[in-house]
């Protein structure tokens, strides 16, 4: 799908929609940005974490953070991290709307995914400290029914479905991100709930 529909699509999708909210004390506030790229098709484009943060070494997100008592919304806070930690300047990011807040399941966060569409071409530039490099994935790669897969997990004495995105021999997308892109990829086809 070029990204004019797929915008119009997301659009049309995400301004009828109720988004599940999660406001809950014990949890850290965070946003993400869930950036669409144009390589001749669109893309999301995720961020390596390096292997000195404190939470989630080693493992693909999308840019973002904590939310920070200055930062005037979760789009804010969203933007102001893609920034730091890719170079993404917020003037090349057209916001389309939010998902569902995604608690995780390791750490007491909950995140909130903004939707953004880059505009132009944008050098991303790893900051080095929190993101060693950036992976743009195809959504036809995302969406390719081979690269995705579930496993069953128990945490607390609780069962949990966790997702897995296998989208290179070295790269696997998996946990809180790898549901914001099953949400993201449910809305596109039509649902809106995450399985």
């Amino acid at each position: 799908m070029p990204l004019g529909p797929l915008r119009a699509q997301l659009d049309a999708v995400l301004s009828v929609r109720s988004r599940r909210v999660v406001d809950r004390g014990d949890l850290v506030q965070a946003a993400v940005l869930v950036p669409i790229t144009d390589r001749g098709e669109p893309n999301l484009l995720f961020a390596k974490k390096t292997a000195s943060v404190p939470h989630h070494r080693g493992q693909f997100s999308f840019p973002g953070g904590v939310v920070e008592r200055d930062d005037a919304s979760r789009v804010e806070t969203a933007l102001r991290e893609a920034w730091e930690e890719i170079g993404l300047p917020a003037s090349a990011v057209q916001i389309v709307g939010l998902l569902d807040d995604t608690e995780t399941r390791a750490t007491p966060f909950v995140i909130t995914p903004v939707v953004g569409i880059v505009t132009g071409r944008v050098r991303f530039v790893p900051d080095g400290r929190e993101i060693e490099r950036v992976l743009e994935v195809p959504l036809s790669v995302l969406r390719d029914p081979a690269v995705f897969h579930t496993e069953t997990w128990e945490r607390s004495g609780e069962s949990h479905t966790v997702h897995f995105y296998q989208v290179s021999p070295d790269d696997v997308i998996w946990g809180a991100t790898a549901r914001i892109v099953n949400q993201f990829l449910a809305l596109l086809d039509g649902g809106g709930d995450e399985p």
